[in-house]
């Protein structure tokens, strides 16, 4: 009896799943990754802003270098190009899921951050665990047919 329970919300499931473009998919988890890590980049970005967001990725805040020397404490780099490295990493990969651009090169770098704040912060396992999830997909599967990647694989 269990199991034909099971099986009919399997079918069900599978139903609905088909109306899901693998374009919606890869778009959904492009985007998820693009507002994480952006995020985080404007949080260690200075200087003005354009309508909310701070674009210039040159002008890493001294809160920022602060950071990274004393609470991230990220191995085998000084602090300083740990700073330059994450902040331009979460800045520029973020940049490159949003437009799909080099998407895989981006989720692999995204992957990486992910990898090195689990071990800076391991009680953060739950999110890293959802943000590697996101890049493992996008590592295997690519942008989507939404995608600058797309558009240039179809002209060449």
């Amino acid at each position: 009896m269990m199991m034909k329970v099971l099986d009919a919300f399997d079918s069900l499931s599978r139903t609905f799943a088909a109306f899901i473009p693998d374009w919606a998919v890869a778009l959904a988890a492009r985007l998820g990754l693009f507002v994480v890590f952006w995020r985080s980049a404007q949080t260690k970005l200075g200087g003005d802003s354009i309508m909310g967001q701070k674009l210039a990725f040159w002008n890493i805040s001294d809160s920022a270098f602060m950071l990274f020397e004393y609470e991230y404490q990220v191995p085998l780099l000084s602090s300083d190009v740990a700073t330059y490295l994450g902040t331009w990493g979460e800045f520029f990969f973020a940049l490159g899921l949003l437009f799909g651009l080099l998407t895989r090169l981006s989720a692999l770098g995204l992957l990486f951050i992910s990898l090195v704040i689990l071990y800076v912060y391991n009680s953060d396992w739950p999110n890293v665990l959802l943000w590697s999830g996101l890049c493992l997909y996008l590592l295997k599967h690519g942008g989507g047919s939404v995608s600058f990647d797309s558009l240039i694989r179809r002209k060449v």
